[in-house]
């Protein structure tokens, strides 16, 4: 009890700064809405409240646009904190996460060639219906992966420098495909895939937010599960295996797991990086790298950065709005430059991947 216990404070920490950047997230805009009208708004929509006529305009850009908006950010910055977090402790390196190892690249690619090509059975109208973007995405996403896993891992041992060279490679094949769908896409499909190429909230629906809650909460009930199975991955492949974890099968479960997450969340706001490098490591710094501290920890800071950076995309350029992709680049490439940095001052730039 007492070891779990500081966790438990962490947590609680954790998730009071997310129930605040919800809020905060949830009021501010081009409508701001004071935290007695949110209340009010809510209960209307419920109905616990009568409905006002007044309220009509008020009701449907809150519940209609900001609310779905707000739960979308959220859930995109869980899934990519912990997809971020369960990568970095398969490949126990630091600097992996889903942008830099092809899946959101990948899932973006899936995602455009169903835009673009409109196969029936994968087209938005088709036989798929409403999965057909996040099923191509996971494929896409799957797929991209495997490649880099495959690609990094062909002279046996997996190292930092092979990982970053195979998924540069992955990256920019992926990139490439999404170029040419983009280049032979009509107007309406081509600014589709500029929107995933930048990332943003702006086309949040329920039925998004429906959607990706459901492949969270599948992944991140799977993943807590293998917390015990990455801590005994940190010892190395040998050790793991003489305490009773298969690695390969162990691997397996996990890369479906987060490239299911991704590849949903990819194919709702698009290609959004580094949040998934940010948040674990700073996590790791400031309290443990016990992965049943570090899962539960990444989802809450990992919502709580998305729900910050939403409200900075609003405001830096108002009343237009900044991509998001374009923010957590600005935060995350100058950490990763860190992390490598300070890697190579440690002497281990080829530490076991």
């Amino acid at each position: 009890m007492s070891s779990r216990a500081p966790f438990a404070r962490t947590h609680a920490v954790l998730a009071i700064i997310l129930a605040a950047t919800v809020v905060a997230a949830a009021g501010i805009g081009a409508y701001a809405f004071a935290p007695d009208r949110m209340v009010r708004l809510l209960a209307e929509g419920a109905g616990w409240l009568p409905r006002v006529p007044a309220d009509a305009l008020d009701r449907s850009v809150f519940l209609q646009l900001r609310l779905p908006r707000v739960v979308l950010a959220g859930l995109t910055g869980a899934v990519l904190a912990v997809c971020g977090t369960v990568m970095q402790g398969l490949f126990r390196n630091p600097i992996v996460e889903p942008g830099l190892v092809g899946t959101s690249a990948g899932a973006a690619f899936g995602a455009a060639l169903v835009f673009v090509l409109g196969v029936p059975i994968f087209a938005p109208g088709g036989a798929l219906g409403a999965f057909a973007l996040p099923f191509c995405a996971f494929l896409g996403a799957l797929g991209a992966t495997w490649l880099t896993f495959r690609m990094a891992s062909a002279f046996g041992r997996v190292n930092v420098f092979t990982l970053l060279l195979a998924g540069i490679a992955v990256n920019a094949l992926c990139g490439a495909g999404t170029g040419f769908m983009s280049y032979v896409a009509r107007d309406p499909q081509a600014r589709n895939i500029t929107f995933w190429s930048l990332g943003t909230f702006t086309t949040a629906n329920w039925r998004g937010v429906g959607l990706l809650a459901a492949a969270f909460a599948i992944g991140f009930a799977g993943v807590v599960r293998e917390a015990r199975g990455l801590n005994a991955l940190m010892l190395g492949e040998d050790e793991a295996a003489s305490l009773g974890v298969d690695p390969a099968a162990l691997t397996r479960r996990l890369l479906v797991l987060n490239t299911l997450m991704v590849a949903v969340a990819t194919s709702m706001v698009g290609v959004i990086a580094f949040v998934g490098l940010v948040v674990p490591h700073v996590l790791r710094l400031t309290r443990s790298s016990n992965y049943a501290f570090l899962i539960p920890a990444s989802a809450l800071l990992g919502a709580a950065f998305a729900e910050v950076v939403d409200v900075a995309a609003r405001l830096v350029i108002r009343p237009a709005e900044l991509p998001i992709g374009i923010l957590t680049a600005v935060v995350g490439a100058p950490v990763f430059l860190a992390i490598l940095l300070h890697a190579q001052r440690a002497g281990d730039p080829g530490a076991h991947g």
